[in-house]
């Protein structure tokens, strides 16, 4: 019988542990790591300045062994159906998002148990809650006091407990061999004939990523065809990709999409809904929730506490979904864009 179990082991699974273990070690603290070599966290692995703020806040600071190249300055923006191409200045660091998510883990206290392992149900039983997980070819069961979902876009917690309405993308994103071509070393990418989200390059060492968030239905066949149209965009070919990822992404639309959680159920990072629907820039919320939850377990009424400390993350995220109603849709951007407002002048 634990205390607490976390489901996901990603920073906002990682900080949670790491703070509540700091402020209040009584706790007997279980977290399941989903994550492995074969198995890492999609992501483009960029850290928005959000998160770099949340990473000072922790006290941390970041080892080079994280970071990839290039450094990036700017994200150039490309609306491929309006043939329209702007500059921004942006202040990212370009990192291996799964070289990040272990160095948090290596934070977290020897008194915390961490299994290797994925979460396939829960069953609240009485006061306490059973899960059945899955370590390898071995089932078991894990009972515990609270559990804290920190399972990101596909949370189990989140469908288990709520009403999921939460809007669902599926993110695809390929890797290629950077091969010297004139691309993009980051590029935000609209296409209405394909999709109504953004997608993006990113250069990371001797690889390009192009990657995107797309409609579940027909998503692949959506994703090829934008591809096809960059490159006839830009000139140039991926050439032939060396891998292929994908997974669920949340896009917050609804001030109800944020759910922080009822009874001994949490919620934290993405699968709270705390994540930009603007950007998809999850990592300073899921950091900087999963702090605020281990701050209101000092409180006695948990659920009300961690409500009341995220309201400002929650208003700012809301901010985001009007962001996303604007830069999302086709006549406002082009009107944006073209107006050159805030862009950087290269000529």
């Amino acid at each position: 019988m634990y205390d607490i179990t976390v489901i996901g082991a990603g920073p906002a699974g990682s900080v949670f542990a790491t703070e509540l273990s700091k402020h209040n070690p009584k706790y007997k603290i279980l977290i399941i790591d989903g994550q492995s070599e074969d198995n890492k966290k999609v992501c483009g692995g960029l850290l928005a300045p959000d998160a770099q703020k949340e990473l000072s806040k922790l006290n941390l600071t970041l080892p080079n062994n994280i970071l990839s190249d290039p450094q990036i300055f700017e994200v150039e923006t490309i609306d491929i159906h309006k043939n329209i191409k702007r500059y921004y200045q942006r202040h990212y660091l370009n990192m291996d998002r799964y070289s990040f998510d272990r160095w948090l883990v290596s934070f977290i206290p020897s008194t915390v148990d961490i299994i290797n392992a994925r979460c396939l149900g829960i069953v609240k039983n009485g006061d306490h809650y059973d899960l059945k997980i899955k370590s390898k070819d071995t089932e078991n069961t894990v009972s515990t006091k609270f559990i804290v979902g920190a399972d990101g876009g596909s949370s189990i917690v989140r469908k288990t407990f709520f009403k999921d309405k939460l809007k669902k993308y599926t993110s695809i994103q390929q890797w290629f061999i950077n091969e010297g071509k004139l691309l993009p070393y980051y590029s935000c990418i609209f296409d209405q004939k394909t999709s109504d989200s953004c997608s993006w390059t990113i250069y990371k060492d001797k690889y390009v990523i192009f990657g995107g968030a797309f409609e579940a239905k027909n998503c692949r066949k959506a994703f090829d065809e934008q591809k096809k149209r960059l490159e006839n965009y830009l000139g140039c070919s991926f050439g032939a990709p060396i891998k292929t990822e994908a997974c669920l992404l949340s896009s917050p639309r609804r001030w109800k999409d944020f759910i922080t959680g009822k009874e001994n159920v949490f919620l934290i990072g993405e699968a709270a809904g705390f994540i930009s629907s603007s950007s998809f820039e999850g990592l300073s919320s899921a950091m900087l929730s999963g702090k605020l939850l281990a701050l209101s377990f000092e409180n006695r009424k948990i659920q009300k506490e961690y409500k009341k400390k995220t309201f400002k993350l929650r208003l700012k995220l809301y901010s985001k979904i009007i962001k996303r109603r604007i830069l999302c849709s086709p006549i406002l951007r082009y009107i944006i864009m073209k107006s050159g407002i805030s862009s950087v002048n290269k000529y």
